[in-house]
């Protein structure tokens, strides 16, 4: 039997919108993809949630949905949170080169930890 490996990312940042994109841009990282600089485009997404947690698992998987249906990738993120909606604008581009394959954001042991500065979680990607 095949033994599925799980990848854990700690992130940070002062807000939702913060953590969000630190998030986002963590799991690109991961999965080292290369961005085209020539063909670029934009995107606007909004999803709603009942609480943070599915709204950063939510994101992180419309974003994978993207980079594995439509070979394309993002790197410039602009958040903005209202009542518990996002809506994301994101430049990206064409997927170049991409060497390692996430299959899911996961909710496993995921919380989201308020301290005085900044917001904190780790998430675990299923590869």
């Amino acid at each position: 039997m095949e033994h599925t490996a799980d990848w854990e990312l700690e992130v940070w940042a002062p807000n939702m919108a913060g953590l969000l994109e630190e998030a986002a841009s963590g799991m690109v990282e991961l999965m080292e993809v290369e961005v085209s600089d020539e063909s670029r485009c934009h995107r606007q997404l909004e999803i709603a949630a009942d609480d943070r947690e599915q709204l950063l698992v939510s994101f992180l998987e419309e974003l994978l949905f993207i980079a594995d249906s439509e070979n394309v990738a993002f790197d410039g993120f602009m958040l903005s949170l209202h009542e518990g909606c996002l809506l994301a604008r994101l430049e990206g581009g064409s997927i170049v080169s991409r060497s390692k394959e996430i299959k899911a954001v996961t909710f496993h042991q995921l919380t989201i930890a308020e301290t005085r500065r900044r917001l904190k979680t780790h998430i675990v990607f299923d590869v």
